[in-house]
């Protein structure tokens, strides 16, 4: 099984939004079995919240129904855990970078390294929630393509079994 963290500040608007799309992506694959998939933030600003409204009606236009979360803080001990720590911008790369004193950088990736190398806007501030939706389903649509050509055989037989 294959453990993928996505990250942003507050975990209730990108990181929830990533996790609940490639959750999607990957059942639409018959992969759902091969991967934990879960969010964070950086900051404890929102913890033990839920996915921030205008988020979660993205989500629900895109067809994402059953989905639920609240907000945590990422640990040491998260990106120890995982196999990919997937961030949303270069605000959440700096801040993973500085909480693991630069350590674990083979699995820690922005989201837009998959597609065109930009940040995934935080929709708090832009207010641009579909175009948010958009970067990450983009994102997470590439990176899955990149996982399947790294784990290709494991995830063939995780599909099989």
């Amino acid at each position: 099984m294959i453990n993928v963290i996505f990250v942003c500040l507050g975990n209730i608007c990108r990181s929830p939004m990533a996790e609940a799309v490639f959750g999607e992506l990957c059942k639409e694959e018959g992969l759902e079995l091969s991967f934990r998939i879960s969010s964070f933030g950086t900051s404890d600003c929102e913890e033990g919240n839920p996915v921030y409204y205008p988020a979660a009606q993205t989500l629900k236009k895109h067809g994402i129904t059953e989905f639920t979360h609240r907000a945590c803080m990422i640990s040491l001990k998260d990106i120890k855990n995982a196999d990919y720590v997937i961030v949303m911008d270069h605000m959440n790369m700096r801040d993973i970078v500085r909480m693991t004193g630069g350590q674990y950088g083979d699995k820690i990736f922005q989201l837009g390294y998959f597609t065109d190398g930009r940040d995934v806007d935080d929709p708090w501030y832009t207010r641009d929630f579909e175009r948010a939706y958009s970067s990450i389903e983009a994102g997470c649509r590439a990176f899955l393509e990149y996982l399947k050509k790294e784990h290709g055989k494991a995830l063939e037989y995780d599909r099989l079994h």
